[in-house]
């Protein structure tokens, strides 16, 4: 992990790094031995016990590896192909190797790496779903980033840029404002120094934005709704900062508001709308229309820090890790499991 490291308090402790057995695939399975996996607050929210699912688990929910078994009478895959796999409800992939449907996998183009497909899959996606399916950016249209330097805010601005939107994007220092910046933000505002309404307001001279993408929930929620134009979209899709306060939902007919708060999963719900996501997300890695900005990388092992860093808001890009078998240390199957 670049930069100094910093220490991992006794809550993160409830990773622990074990062996553990993995086993055939089944009619439908697929094993694949991870190259790399990309950390995601929803890692953090499951760990924490926002989101809920049986004691102990194996956290992850996104990684890029190669197949090394198949089900029986599998047909379309084969031993040796690279695949990815991102989103909930699927978890286990803090792991060297796994076994997972292979109705979630997809191919990864030969041009594309591991690390930058473990980065891109679920944000990608995630940033897909937000611009072309829950509102549809098009030339004209200002929209709003919160957390515009994290992994999927620095994706939404390049994205939204392309689209030939106007991005106002909210970091929290001048340095990840001059990330922001490079990603095609055209205005940056930080929120730590600034009311990120009032300068929403200047910026669109009082007419307010067509859509707000807020994965930071309490600490913005309210702000989001008071910067959006009549008929505005308000996209909750995160709760970094927890979850918002309840409102009564008389209060967005002011300005005739709609409010959703997506799910990949429903989004992704079949495999043709699986592969149409992540085929137009890696179309644009290779295009370069998306650059991704692996800013974090650290050993599978190390995933305590990784969410250490994340939680402290001292990242930006996405946060990949590496399986520690691939970094040349002794291999043997082991996986992260949370034991709280």
């Amino acid at each position: 992990m670049a930069g100094q490291p910093s220490p991992v308090e006794p809550v993160f402790q409830v990773l622990k790094w074990e062996e553990v057995e993995v086993g055939e695939p089944k009619e439908g399975e697929i094993r694949v031995r991870n190259k790399a996996i990309g950390v995601n607050f929803d890692d953090v929210h499951f760990r924490r016990g926002v989101y809920k699912t049986d004691l102990p688990f194996t956290p992850g929910v996104e990684a890029v590896g190669v197949v090394t078994g198949v089900g029986p009478g599998l047909a379309g895959m084969k031993v040796g192909d690279v695949v990815a796999f991102g989103g909930i409800p699927f978890l286990g992939s803090y792991a060297e190797e796994q076994i997972l449907p292979a109705s979630i996998a997809v191919p990864v183009p030969p041009a594309i790496d591991y690390t930058a497909a473990a980065s891109v899959m679920l944000k990608g996606m995630t940033a897909h779903m937000l611009l072309r399916r829950c509102f549809k950016v098009e030339r004209g249209h200002t929209i709003l980033v919160h957390a515009a330097a994290g992994g999927v805010g620095s994706l939404l601005c390049q994205w939204g840029n392309a689209l030939s939107a106007t991005v106002i994007g909210t970091v929290s220092s001048e340095e990840k404002a001059a990330q922001a910046m490079e990603d095609g933000c055209h205005h940056t505002v930080i929120y730590t120094k600034e009311d990120f309404v009032a300068n929403v307001e200047s910026i669109t001279s009082g007419a307010g934005v067509n859509v707000v993408y807020d994965s930071v929930g309490k600490d913005t929620f309210q702000g989001s709704l008071l910067c959006l134009a009549p008929r505005g979209h308000m996209v909750s899709f995160g709760q970094s900062s927890g979850q918002p306060d309840p409102f009564p939902a008389a209060d967005l007919a002011s300005k005739s508001l709609f409010l959703t708060r997506p799910s990949l999963a429903h989004y992704n719900a079949t495999r043709e709308e699986l592969l149409e996501a992540a085929g137009e997300v890696f179309s644009l890695v290779s295009a370069g229309v998306l650059n991704i900005r692996n800013n974090c990388i650290c050993p599978l092992s190390e995933a305590a820090l990784a969410h250490a860093e994340l939680e402290a808001r001292k990242t930006t890009g996405s946060i990949v890790l590496i399986p520690d078998c691939e970094l040349c240390f002794p291999v043997r199957v082991k996986s992260v499991a949370d034991q709280l």
